[in-house]
């Protein structure tokens, strides 16, 4: 009976997820309704561009976004064929799609085969689709002999969109198909990997619902790289969960628990270290919450989402449905109990681990020795981390295979040269100081033309509540790097006008203002991630200098991955630079997710210390969680690897970063770093706890060090 119980229970446990959780992973396919993709709502409310471009809405400057279509042809353009263009001109000013009159055609003053349409989309519409409609009537009305392509503001932009268009079905295809493969070679067995995919899954229709509630609420700010990076942790780290629940339960099986039995003790075994790795990641995310910018910020409460919501598919369904399954999860090679000798007596570690057992005598031979060379191995990476540029890169570098807006602006540039950007900085000022502001303003590098919004009918210069807006003409395209650069020289030239409390905004200013705005958060952020873990840490291992040095290890594996991405990233790859919210998003995750094995580790290691003394406990935790670590490791990483599917620059880095820092966790800090100092240090690891003195008793004698 109390077995029909058992059962009844988990069978009611499973199907409240999958009739619950299952159809809720429609909401995955409808997180792209709630995102927002716009570089200027990433910012604060109180940044100085979004404060000149808020304003600007008063001078009728924000009800379109620039459209540029960039003509060309194999020979210089005829007459016929400017006539031709301007007709395009004619039917766009008078379509649904504009906002106001098109300008052009505008011939190429480098290249004569070039020339270009402005068109003013209308801002009431959905750029992406606008966009696209524009490129396919264009595609169809275009005169033979020509090519268009829409390129400027609203071509970048809907580019950057497309480009998330596959994480609903690519991403998640390659995340899994990734982590099946590496199960299925772990377990050796078709059966548990996929009741493992599917918690995974569960959970991630769990966060998905919960995401899109609560961005449809406008609690959260949603963007397609939030998104990605949801999908790619919640599937990572619901699976290294499980792989850490499914080793506990195959040594209760092993050890000749029945089913039942094996499943209540593998979760309670597991509890600790899953529910502490689980929040260490929660709080750790939570810190971006301390961000000001904004698509920094909102990642925070979206990421610890779908980590709770990993934990509890890990933590319910999981156990639930290895109860029904029972032995048959690991068909065709399901645990056998061990003998009754070996079970009274104690299972031999090196029978049940001959590799990890020869990697803990390996330490166990030379601690100060293997931590030094593996602390030196790390540092020699580590030292190229400060050269790693996050100074950001132009709109045209963000792309990693090639898009329409990217070759339309390459093709303006080769017509117009330095005339070719058509998006100018906009400067907010004083009327009465109107004069200066645009003499310091021509006066800047960089900078062509400054030139005040006049009132309809040019009379004079357009005032609302006492200001006027100067339209700066750059040099450069204002995407480019370059166009930044001139942006900051001229908020320091029109700020040194009195009287004028000049404010510069635009899109090159968003891009200054969001690289500044990073690099603060990186310095607000870093420090309060680093204190949350350590106060996590020092509750779970009863000890101050065993968080001390877990803390202090996962930095080192931060610089070492943050160096080898600087070496790859500039003479491998030869990318153009990084977004700057790069490091940041890299340390969270790294420091976060890292800290993990070492709480896997050391937990095991204090359960053991406790009995078998601090030397011996410390091998013995190497030995036993060597493999399920090693295997947990490896699935994160090849789920973060899975990111550099979206092609864009800073998913690729960042995928880089990730993974190979979890790789040099798991392989290296966890493996040799972390056990070889904790016996070099000895019991004083643990204090003021008292791990390290072991309690004997009966069958288990104490082996202090």
């Amino acid at each position: 009976m109390r077995s029909r119980t058992w059962i009844g229970t988990a069978l009611l446990i499973v199907l409240v997820w999958v009739a619950g959780a299952g159809p809720l992973g429609a909401f995955l396919g409808k997180l792209g309704e709630v995102q927002t993709n716009d570089p200027s709502a990433f910012l604060p409310v109180d940044s100085e561009s979004t404060e000149v471009d808020e304003a600007a809405a008063g001078f009728e400057q924000e009800e379109t976004t620039p459209a540029l279509v960039a003509f060309s042809a194999d020979s210089e353009l005829t007459g016929t064929d400017l006539a031709d263009i301007g007709s395009l001109g004619d039917e766009l000013t008078d379509s649904s799609w504009t906002g106001g009159p098109v300008a052009g055609p505008l011939p190429g003053t480098e290249d004569p085969s070039v020339a270009q349409l402005v068109v003013p989309l209308d801002n009431a519409l959905d750029e992406q689709e606008t966009v696209e409609e524009l490129r396919s009537w264009l595609g169809n009305n275009t005169p033979d002999g020509l090519e268009a392509e829409v390129t400027g503001p609203a071509g970048f932009a809907a580019d950057l969109v497309a480009a998330f268009g596959g994480i609903d079905t690519t991403l998640l295809l390659v995340a899994v198909g990734a982590v099946l493969v590496i199960l299925i070679a772990v377990y050796r067995s078709p059966v548990l990997p996929l009741l493992v995919i599917l918690t995974s899954l569960l959970a991630l229709g769990l966060s998905g619902a919960l995401v899109y509630f609560a961005a449809s609420q406008d609690w959260v700010s949603l963007n397609g790289q939030s998104q990605g990076i949801l999908f790619i942790l919640v599937v990572g780290a619901c699976t290294d969960y499980a792989l850490l629940l499914v080793a506990r339960y195959r040594e209760e099986l092993s050890a000749g628990r029945p089913v039942p039995n094996a499943v209540l003790a593998s979760v309670r075994g597991g509890l600790g270290p899953v529910m502490a790795s689980g929040g260490t990641v929660i709080l750790g995310v939570l810190c971006l919450l301390a961000a000001e910018l904004t698509s920094t910020r909102s990642l925070g409460p979206v990421v610890a989402i779908g980590v709770a919501a990993a934990l509890l598919a890990a933590l319910t369904f999981l156990p639930a449905v290895l109860a029904v399954f029972g032995r048959v999860a690991f068909w065709p090679f399901p645990p056998r109990p061990a003998p009754e000798s070996e079970r009274t007596a104690g299972r031999s570690l090196t029978a049940d681990h001959p590799l990890w057992s020869r990697i803990s005598a390996f330490v166990s031979r030379r601690p100060r020795t293997t931590w030094l060379a593996t602390t030196v191995l790390l540092a020699a990476a580590a030292v190229f981390a400060p050269q790693f540029s996050a100074e950001g890169t132009g709109q045209d570098e963000v792309f990693r295979t090639e898009v329409e807006s990217v070759s339309g602006q390459a093709t303006l540039d080769r017509g117009f040269g330095d005339d070719a950007s058509s998006s100018p900085a906009l400067v907010l000022a004083d009327a009465d100081h109107v004069d200066d502001v645009v003499s310091a303003a021509v006066s800047t590098p960089g900078v062509d033309t400054a030139e005040p919004v006049v009132e309809e009918g040019g009379s004079g210069p357009l005032v609302v509540e006492g200001r006027v807006l100067v339209e700066a003409g750059l040099q450069a395209p204002a995407e480019s790097s370059e166009a930044v650069d001139t942006v900051r020289g001229l908020r320091a030239e029109v700020r040194n006008v009195d009287g004028a409390d000049a404010l510069v905004g635009g899109i090159s200013a968003t891009d200054l203002d969001t690289l500044e705005t990073a690099q603060r958060d990186f310095t607000v952020v870093v420090p309060l991630v680093l204190f949350t873990v350590f106060l996590v840490l020092i509750p779970l291992l009863r000890s101050l200098v065993a968080p001390l040095l877990l803390m202090a290890a996962n930095v080192l594996s931060f610089a070492t991955a943050l160096g080898v991405g600087t070496l790859v990233f500039d003479h491998v790859l030869e990318l153009p630079g990084a977004d700057p919210v790069v490091p940041l998003f890299a340390f969270v995750f790294l420091v976060a997710l890292g800290i993990d094995y070492s709480i896997f580790l050391m937990s095991r290691a204090r359960e053991e210390t406790l009995v078998h003394g601090h030397r011996e406990g410390v091998l013995r935790a190497l030995t036993v969680t060597g493999g399920v670590i090693t295997s947990a490791g490896v699935v994160l990483a090849a789920t973060f690897a899975a990111l550099a599917v979206i092609p864009l620059l800073f998913l690729l880095q960042l995928a880089f970063l990730v993974a190979f820092g979890v790789l040099v966790d798991a392989l290296l800090v966890r493996t040799l770093l972390v056990p070889a100092l904790s016996l070099d240090v000895g019991p004083r690891m643990w204090w003021p706890g008292r791990a390290g003195r072991p309690r004997h008793h009966s069958g288990s004698p104490g082996n202090a060090s």
